[in-house]
């Protein structure tokens, strides 16, 4: 199934039913009250999270949502039956935001969760509510009101605990299968992945992560080149940043360190918030190397990355391809994610309750 993360929709919800004025007319009774009911309420518009939906496909070709009108009233104190209501289902991580003034109107980021987009337009009156000891026989009614309409855009954020950053073919999807049992495309060309891989590292049988492999980014990607910054959105949910950098690059005029602080730039430039998520190295491709090299080629790395951008978090030397050093960084970064979920929940729990 293709990959959708964004759409435009348009939502009306159902307009309420018209009041009516009609007074009783039987046998023997020829100076009957009124008797006009209500009209019905119209249908709303909701949206909901569902588990089992992983893009946003549906709503690429059907782009217009009407909820049913409600039903006008009728004599004999009838009301007219509410309009249906109807349910978006959306996968879980989609935010929904008001085209018009951009306002986020509500952010699904738990299986179930469910939210009101549009209300219905409440019925009108009929003549039946409009009688008094002084206006014994109104002719008053009221319409229905109308109900809420927006231009919607939707955007799809997939859920993960880890993002993969890095330029095309630094080894991203190779490390996302030497970890998981996801299967993204590999090849020696630029650019393979063209949307975002989920996949589900199990350190052991009760201990996983979810890491999230994105296309990867080049300079100049916030003006639009390559695929530009479009997926990055899809790490705003990460709880930590791991950036792949190839050691041994083909192209002989090729700098990692350049090559890796132009990620970093391309990063500020998107999001300022993403950047300042805790962020790890990984330095890919060591089997491309030869032995004796590699310890002098990692230390030239390091130092003259960390003294071009100050960095000092942890790092790793790898070899997607070969596996080595791919599972003591998975376990390395369930230890972080346990550690910081334990300070999330001190943290919860050391808060004042109202």
């Amino acid at each position: 199934m293709k990959f959708i993360d964004e759409a435009k929709i348009y939502i009306k919800a159902g307009d309420g039913g018209n009041g009516v004025a009609s007074f009783r007319r039987e046998k023997y009774i020829p100076m009957g009250g009124p008797d006009g009911g209500d009209g019905g309420r119209g249908g709303s518009i909701y949206i909901e999270a569902d588990r089992n939906l992983n893009t946003l496909v549906d709503y690429r070709y059907t782009r217009k949502f009407l909820a049913q009108r409600g039903e006008n009233g009728r004599g004999a104190d009838c009301y007219g039956a509410a309009g249906q209501d109807i349910t978006l289902k959306v996968p879980v991580g989609t935010a929904v935001y008001d085209e018009t003034s951009g306002v986020l109107l509500a952010d699904l980021a738990a299986d179930g969760a469910r939210a009101l987009l549009a209300r219905g337009g409440k019925g009108g009156l009929g003549n039946l509510h409009f009688k008094s000891s002084v206006n014994r026989a109104p002719r008053q009614c009221t319409k229905g009101d109308s109900g809420e309409e927006f231009h919607l855009r939707m955007e799809l954020k997939v859920l993960a605990d880890v993002g993969l950053l890095g330029l095309p073919n630094a080894g991203k999807s190779t490390f996302i299968r030497a970890v998981s049992a996801a299967r993204p495309k590999v090849a020696d060309y630029p650019f393979t992945t063209l949307y975002p891989n989920l996949g589900v590292v199990r350190v052991d049988s009760n201990r996983s992560f979810v890491i999230a492999d994105v296309p990867g980014l080049i300079e100049g990607a916030a003006e639009g080149a390559g695929l530009g910054l479009r997926f990055l959105k899809h790490l705003q949910r990460t709880r930590l940043l791991l950036h792949l950098v190839d050691l041994a690059p083909f192209d002989p005029d090729a700098d990692p360190v350049r090559d890796a602080l132009a990620i970093v730039r391309e990063l500020e430039k998107y999001d300022p918030e993403l950047a300042r998520k805790p962020r790890w190295l990984a330095l890919n491709k060591l089997d491309l190397l030869p032995a004796e090299e590699r310890e002098a080629r990692v230390e030239d790395f390091l130092t003259a990355y960390r003294a071009a951008s100050g960095f000092s978090a942890p790092y790793f030397c790898l070899s997607a391809i070969s596996g080595e050093g791919c599972q003591e960084t998975a376990r390395k970064i369930m230890e972080h994610l346990e550690r910081a979920a334990m300070t999330e929940e001190s943290a919860a729990e050391s808060e004042p309750r109202a």
